[in-house]
């Protein structure tokens, strides 16, 4: 029997430095929050009226585990229409948000031992999940490589860690916190590696929908059967509290991640998944208005933050700059972040908190209105000119 009080691997996980930073700004007087990945939009109101409806008709109960089956039926036709895939409504399981997604996924298909790759700057919550199921990480700096895994080093991360039990590699595309996302090349690329190694692929597209100059090409289409897909309402519909998040994949991986799924959580909120049957066939042009407002306020971020010396990765999906620090600002991303916020009163978020090959970068999400947005980089702008 161990001597800890508490699960060890769970006490060996940190607090989001992403939401305690948030946390620790919120009181700092007129302060201009660029931290979080939440779209400032409001939920549709055709989506909104569903949920009332739902409420009003007494859809107060259970739904099935997997989710309410005219749900799954939509989930599978929507993506299959927007994105060229082949997935059956069997083939989908409604989760609470993609986090949850992404637990049960990790949780299903690695064993002690069992290894996954996770390339960075990446968002952090594989990390600890993969090691809370007894697996390690690898992590791979992608920084050289314009922020995307390419099949070359992810060939070579494998052929270097030869004692390790590779089950998984992760990929994020469009990427937070980069806002770069992958070519069809690239991709295949990635497919042709992951296929002849024998892994899964957990891929995380939650922002597919939020792309500007490449249409998103999912590695579903190249690989259906090593492929865990993770995607979500909370980005494309303006859906972050509702909770609504979908895992799509082969089946024989379903029959099993549903177990995961019910012992989690049993099923998502029934209302909720009303809420997004509405948005699976009434709403699959919601995201367009929002991307065309995103698509203006990326413009107008790199072009302000450029004049004082923020050079930027290619923001071609979601809403996140990842900016590198000006050669006149301290390069350590927490100083120059806890700097801004005392001085000018912006909260960004360090791009050390996303892994290696973040320091020295910051992330700002421009989900936030225009007149924020112009503020903010007004204030940016005298606080760099005032360190030289």
């Amino acid at each position: 029997m161990g001597n800890s009080k508490f699960n060890e691997k769970i006490e060996q996980i940190g607090i989001s430095d992403i939401r305690q930073f948030d946390t620790d700004t919120s009181d700092i007087p007129g302060i201009i929050k660029l931290t979080l990945g939440e779209p400032d939009f409001n939920t549709p109101e055709h989506i909104k009226k569903a949920a009332i409806k739902a409420i009003e008709d007494n859809q107060s109960h259970y739904s099935p585990n997997a989710g309410i089956p005219a749900l799954r039926e939509a989930v599978a036709s929507y993506y299959n229409e927007k994105f060229d895939l082949n997935y059956t409504a069997e083939q989908v399981v409604t989760t609470v948000g993609a986090t949850e997604a992404i637990a049960a996924s990790l949780q299903t298909v690695i064993n002690p031992g069992d290894t996954v790759i996770v390339p960075t700057p990446i968002f952090p919550i594989y990390i600890p999940i993969t090691k809370v199921n007894g697996g390690s990480v690898i992590l791979v700096d992608t920084s050289d490589d314009g922020f995307v895994l390419t099949a070359k080093k992810l060939e070579q991360v494998i052929d270097e860690h030869p004692l390790a039990h590779v089950k998984a590699v992760v990929l994020n595309y469009p990427s937070n916190p980069t806002g770069v996302t992958y070519s069809r090349k690239q991709i295949e690329e990635l497919a042709e590696v992951i296929r002849e190694r024998d892994l899964w692929v957990i891929s995380d597209e939650i922002y597919a929908e939020l792309t500007y100059t490449k249409k998103h090409f999912s590695i579903a289409r190249a690989i259906p059967e090593r492929t865990i897909l993770i995607t979500g309402l909370s980005k494309s519909h303006a859906m972050t509290g509702w909770r609504i998040g979908y895992i799509l994949g082969p089946q024989d991986f379903v029959d099993q991640v549903v177990k995961s799924h019910q012992n989690f959580v049993t099923a998502s909120t029934t209302i909720s998944q009303f809420a997004a049957l509405e948005a699976m066939t009434n709403g699959k042009n919601d995201s367009k208005t929002m991307l065309k407002e995103y698509g203006k306020r990326r413009d107008f971020m790199i072009k302000e933050l450029a004049e004082v010396g923020f050079k930027a990765a290619s923001p071609d999906g979601a809403f996140y700059i990842f900016a590198k620090i000006p050669a006149n600002c301290s390069q350590d991303s927490w100083t120059f972040v806890r700097s801004l916020a005392n001085e000018a009163h912006v909260a960004i978020i360090p791009g050390v908190a996303f892994g290696p090959g973040g320091d020295g970068y910051v992330r700002i999400s421009y989900a936030s209105s225009l007149e924020k947005l112009q503020e903010a980089a007004k204030r940016i702008k005298e606080y760099v000119k005032n360190r030289k």
